[in-house]
């Protein structure tokens, strides 16, 4: 599958999941905005397509959410918590936000 609207990109999780995000919210992520830059002749740039081998369905969509969430808060001084993040998946969220830099 791929998107042929080039305003959005698919993350698909190692367990196959896909979960279609506009680019201007995935692009929160620094790693994840070099990978869609044709500058850089990633494969992922040309499919607008990334798999994340090692990052499960649960903790992608989690991910995914916080895209939104930054988008929909981005530049106020006060935002409410999110609610979003449960304690189970406090920690590979983490790990992930970490090797996404975001």
């Amino acid at each position: 599958m791929s998107v042929e609207d080039q305003s959005s990109v698919i993350l698909e999780s190692g367990d196959g999941f896909q979960f279609i995000v506009r680019k201007s919210a995935a692009s929160k992520s620094p790693a994840i905005r070099s990978m869609l830059d044709k500058k850089n002749a990633f494969v992922e740039a040309v499919e607008n397509k990334i798999v994340f081998k090692n990052i499960t369905a649960p903790v992608l969509e989690k991910v995914c959410q916080y895209f939104y969430y930054y988008e929909k808060h981005k530049g106020q001084e006060v935002c409410p918590d999110p609610d979003f993040i449960t304690p189970e998946l406090a920690l590979e969220l983490l790990c992930v936000a970490d090797f996404l830099d975001c």
